[in-house]
């Protein structure tokens, strides 16, 4: 049985199972959740919280470490956009590092449940600021490429520079939110990208 009928590109497949898995089982855990919940007074991680919810817990965390796995394909299948300039390809690389690097901060988010404190903050931590680095090292490294959607580049780095903005100004739980379903859009987008990248080839 094929399980890839579309020939869809590794970052394409494995990004729609990224936003997928995520959703998922942060929605379930939603709704297992017996306490009022809002981006406006709660963290994301407090679905993980075990002593909030303790069978919605398992769903949340869970996510986490799955979506932090598919995300390991999404960044290796960006070597699809490798290119001859010497720089861009660098910066790509090490755009996909980085990027590996914060998914296993994802699975460690799912590992150390908010409850068990300063785990979980490290990981998180580690992972939004890796998070925020990806997306200046992927987008600066895919600026010069042709078939590169330059629109992706402004809105992943307006998420940058507004999650920043407020993290500075507001603080607290939306910014998380607006971080983390912004990067979710990025992965949408290039995920999307990487896939009219492989029709171009496979026609030209």
């Amino acid at each position: 049985m094929d399980l890839n009928p579309r020939k869809w590109p590794l970052t394409t497949l494995s990004g729609v199972l990224v936003i997928l898995l995520y959703c998922v089982f942060t929605l379930i855990s939603w709704a297992f959740n017996p306490e009022p919940f809002s981006p406006w007074t709660d963290y994301l991680s407090r679905l993980g919280n075990f002593n909030h919810s303790p069978f919605g817990a398992y769903f949340y965390n869970l996510g986490c470490m799955l979506t932090g796995v598919a995300l390991i394909p999404f960044f290796l299948g960006l070597s699809k956009w490798h290119s001859e300039e010497r720089l861009s390809k660098i910066l790509l690389i090490g755009g996909q590092i980085i990027g590996m690097l914060s998914a296993i901060a994802l699975i460690m988010i799912g590992i150390f449940s908010e409850d068990q404190g300063s785990p979980h903050m490290t990981a998180s931590s580690t992972f939004f600021l890796l998070n925020f680095i990806v997306l200046i090292l992927v987008n600066v490294a895919l600026l010069r490429h042709p078939k590169f959607l330059k629109a992706i580049a402004i809105y992943s780095l307006s998420i940058n520079i507004l999650s920043l903005g407020f993290e500075l100004a507001v603080g607290g739980p939306l910014v998380e939110w607006f971080t983390v379903f912004g990067s979710l859009g990025f992965v949408a987008l290039l995920s999307f990208n990487t896939l009219t990248l492989g029709e171009s080839l496979d026609s030209s």
